[in-house]
């Protein structure tokens, strides 16, 4: 093989191995949008008759928790002096990031808020259960000026909902609304996050008297 062809091939050979790198972040990203539908209305959401579509998603949801244990095996141990740091997200890519979430928790939450008995008093339960792979994209969202120190930490609902957006339920001649003194909010290192509170009737306050 003469000299030009020899450098040809390994011209090709070293541009072919990029060319996976697009379809595998589609995948990831089929994935983490499938999964935020799911967990968005985890009791609603719907299932298709159809064996072909079920089996689909199953595909992508595998495909996606298996990039995760192989961007697990290659992080790096925490406290390790090889640790390298995540990239800086843009202003503007963390202010995406952060409303992606919370139009996500907006909805789910809203979702929830049906009718109940307990919705006279304002006893109503709900709770959201989230996903947010980037401490410093959640962090911003709660408004902490930074990745969160917390495991679990209560907001008043006035302060919760000008962090996330007001959030009312509509039902048959009448309005709901997160009710209570405080929303609690859990987060956990691997990046689940939950938020939990209660809803119902508005109460007026002593205050509004």
């Amino acid at each position: 093989m003469s000299s030009a062809a020899a450098k040809r091939k390994n011209e090709e050979t070293a541009g072919a191995g990029p060319s996976k790198k697009p379809r595998a972040n589609a995948a990831q990203a089929a994935g983490v949008a499938l999964v935020n539908s799911i967990l968005a209305n985890p009791k609603e959401y719907p299932i298709s008759a159809s064996e072909d579509v079920v089996r689909k998603s199953l595909v992508t949801l595998a495909t996606y928790a298996r990039s995760l244990e192989q961007q697990l095996a290659v992080a790096p141990v925490t406290g390790s002096s090889t640790q390298v740091a995540r990239p800086a997200k843009s202003p503007a890519e963390l202010e995406a990031a952060v409303e992606k979430i919370r139009r996500a928790a907006q909805s789910g939450i809203k979702k929830q808020m049906s009718w109940k008995p307990s919705c006279k008093t304002g006893s109503a339960k709900w709770s959201y259960d989230g996903i947010c792979p980037d401490p410093e994209v959640f962090g911003a969202l709660m408004g902490l000026g930074g990745p969160p120190t917390f495991k679990m930490k209560k907001f008043s609902v006035d302060q919760f909902q000008s962090l996330v957006g007001p959030i009312e339920g509509s039902v048959r001649y009448d309005t709901l609304y997160i009710t209570g003194k405080e929303v609690t909010v859990r987060w956990s290192d691997t990046g689940e996050f939950k938020f939990s509170g209660t809803y119902g009737k508005w109460q007026p306050s002593k205050e509004d008297y």
